[in-house]
This record gives structure tokens, sequence and C-alpha cells, in this order.
């Protein structure tokens, strides 16, 4: 597979390796992009990065929560201009409004669900398509909800009332008063939306992902060319730290650096009178995991110029 000059660069802004290093990854992984990432990563010339920091697809996130259940829904558009329109803000809304009556994570079951102003949310989309003239689309959706307790919602660096790119929902089950759950859960909110935690606790991590961060430990461990036995605790620990660093109930609390997720919820528990239980939450990023095709801006004028 030929290396193109933008894939390298690619692989540059990914990984903040150099150039001649990204050359060398992607040759010897025959241009694949991610394998070249994971090598880098193995060698140590790269950091690990999320794939939902590359934040391609524009759009909004809407948060909605009534009583014990809160509902975010993400809904990408082409581009940023989209996200300001009104007309689309107000489908935002009402869809998220829609979605959370319904409950679920079905994202084809909220197409599919009555908009308020008529018709199905399904039409109403494709009618703001025809109007607005920009594709957009309803990309997924998730629920959460307790039995006894609240679900605070948070979103980061709002457009609009419950509109943004970065939307938050934390279900605390608890027979705490609604104050103190609000204020505990809207920290909590802050340190995901600035966190990204990968899943609730360790046990929930994707295994595919703790798959291919051992490997990349593997690889790493064996350059130091220690016994395999010390080579397999190096292994072990690595993955142990990766476990910790990313479920958050063991990521340590973005506003003092030192205290577990965990301690802090079951302090704020102790301080209430009530046992307090962090039982789910919400982080959607717009358009995290989607890569985007850059445009080149100068060769679609010169193709539409006919040059």
């Amino acid at each position: 597979m030929a290396i193109t000059a933008a894939t390298v660069k690619e692989l540059r802004t990914r990984t903040g390796a150099g150039m001649m290093d990204c050359k060398k990854a992607l040759n010897e992984t025959n241009g694949d992009l991610e394998a070249a990432v994971d090598l880098l990563r193995s060698k140590g010339l790269a950091a690990a990065q999320k794939k939902s920091s590359r934040t391609a697809a524009e759009g909004l996130v809407g948060v909605a929560v009534s009583g014990t259940k809160g509902t975010a829904l993400e809904v990408n558009s082409e581009t940023d201009f989209v996200a300001k329109n009104e007309q689309f803000q107000d489908f935002v809304v009402k869809a998220t409004g829609a979605a959370l009556e319904l409950g679920g994570d079905d994202i084809d079951a909220v197409a599919s669900a009555a908009h308020p102003d008529g018709g199905t949310i399904a039409d109403t989309l494709t009618n703001n398509i025809a109007t607005i003239g920009e594709n957009q689309s309803l990309r997924r959706v998730k629920t959460v909800s307790v039995n006894n307790g609240i679900v605070v919602s948070y979103m980061h660096n709002a457009v609009a009332p419950n509109l943004g790119k970065i939307g938050v929902l934390v279900a605390l089950e608890s027979e705490a008063a609604a104050d103190v759950l609000e204020a505990l859960g809207k920290q909590i909110a802050m340190h995901i939306a600035a966190a990204f935690p990968l899943a609730l606790n360790s046990d929930g991590l994707d295994q595919d992902v703790i798959a291919r961060e051992r490997k990349i430990a593997e690889e790493k461990a064996a350059e130091s060319g220690k016994p395999a036995n010390i080579i397999e605790k190096m292994v072990d620990g690595a993955i142990a730290k990766f476990a910790k660093e990313n479920a958050l109930l063991s990521q340590l609390f973005v506003m003092d650096n030192k205290t577990p997720i965990a301690q802090v919820v079951e302090a704020a528990g102790k301080e209430a009178g009530a046992k307090i239980e962090l039982v789910d939450y919400v982080r959607f990023q717009l358009g995290e995991g989607i890569e985007k095709e850059e445009a080149d801006f100068a060769a679609e004028v010169a193709a539409a110029a006919g040059v």
C-alpha cells in the first residue's frame, strides 16, 4: 500500500511522533494507520490517545432528565453552522424529550417515536434535511435510571440549555436529600466530562480494548530484555494501571487529583447520613469515534472551476 503524505501527517497528529518514525511505522504496517499507532506506542514513541478525543462529526448532543430517569441523544450534521440553527436545535431538544419518554438505548425506536409537533421523529428529520439543505442523522441514545435517587445532567460548554458537544448523565441511587445528590452529581459529571472514563468499573471495560492494551504492553516489555516472569509482571502491572485510570470508580477525582471517585461518593454518603451509590453514567462527546475525511478546499475550488 502506498504511504501518502496525508497518512504520515495524520499519524504525526495522532501520536506526536517524528516524521521519520511515522514513515517507518507505516512502512512496517503496510500503511495500516491503527497498527502504526500501536507500533509507535509499543516503542514508547507515542502517548496513548482515546479515539473520542478525535472529534470529527458536527451536530449536537442533547440531554433531558425527568425524575429518576435521564437520556442523552446525539444528532449529527455535516457542518457546525447547522448546530447553531434554531430549527436544528429545536429538533434536538424535542427528539431528546421523546427519547426520554420512550426510554432505552434503541436509536431506531427513537426515529419511529412520535414527534410532539406531529408525525415521527424521522419524518421531522427528513423535513429538516430538505429545508436546511444539509444531511443530518440520529446517531445514538442512552437512558439511565435509578429506583430511588436522582439522575443529574451536565452539558460542557453548552450552546443552549441542555445542548452542546459533551453531554453527561450521572445516576445516583440513594435516600439522601435531593440537593445533596444534585451537588455531588454535578461534581462527578464535571469529572466525567474532563476525565473520559471508559466504563463504570474495571469489569465493564471492553475486552477488545484490554486485549489491545495488553499486546502493546507485551511488545514494550519485551524490549526491556528482562526474564519472562518479570515481563509477565510488567504487563499485568500495565493493564492494572490502564484499568484503574479508565474505570470511573477508580479514577482520581479531578478536583483534588488524589481521591478515587468511589471514595468521594462514599464520603458524601457518610456526611449525608445515607448510603450513596453511583450506579451508572453516560458521556456523549459529539462525533467521538467517527473519522472524518479532511477536505482539500483548494482542490475543491479548482475542481469546481474545471482547472
